[in-house]
């Protein structure tokens, strides 16, 4: 049972298809446990943003409450130019800082990953980025195409999805047969 109804992570809904030269993405690092304060913050002003969301159950409570937290603590997605939506987030006081994202395709790219497993209803769980691992490309099924790294937790495997920008990373169950050996890229830096 739900202690709330979940929130729209993203506004509005056709966020990837708008062109980058308008809106580029910036990457928001968000004081403590207010991420989700300030997408609502970001619905209301207009700023276009996702917050990818994954459910969490209370481990305490026994009647096994869900909660909905954000997937990379401490990050909102925003996008927009200078002059308005980037001000627009700086007046809610909510924000550590507003980082400029130099690879805006490579983000977006990851982050359109992040989005396509969380509306398969794949059961995401936040993963510290990896420096180790196979790099993979999934072969077959309905993920076939993407790119990520493969681990094993308790003797399972799966595959990770890195949003290189920030260092932080998902995870989703995968079988081995489906998962060919690739190369990823990392960003370089500018």
């Amino acid at each position: 049972m739900p202690i709330l109804k979940p929130e729209p992570d993203l506004c509005p809904d056709d966020l990837f298809a708008l062109p980058e030269e308008r809106f580029p993405w910036w990457v928001i690092h968000v004081k403590s446990r207010q991420e989700k304060l300030l997408a609502r913050e970001c619905r209301r002003r207009g700023v276009p943003f996702y917050l990818p969301l994954c459910e969490q159950r209370s481990a305490r409570d026994r009647r096994g409450r869900i909660a909905y937290v954000p997937l990379f603590t401490g990050y909102l997605f925003a996008r927009g130019d200078l002059e308005h939506e980037r001000l627009e987030i700086l007046k809610t006081n909510l924000c550590l800082q507003v980082l400029a994202v130099p690879d805006q395709e490579g983000l977006s790219a990851d982050l359109a990953q992040v989005r396509r497993l969380q509306e398969m209803g794949m059961p995401l769980v936040p993963w510290p980025e990896l420096t180790k691992g196979s790099a993979v490309r999934i072969a077959e099924g309905p993920f076939r195409g993407m790119t990520g790294r493969v681990t094993k937790l308790k003797g399972r495997s799966r595959f990770i999805v890195s949003v290189r920008f920030i260092h932080r990373s998902v995870s989703v169950e995968m079988a081995r047969d489906a998962l060919v050996p690739a190369v990823l890229e990392r960003p370089t830096r500018r």
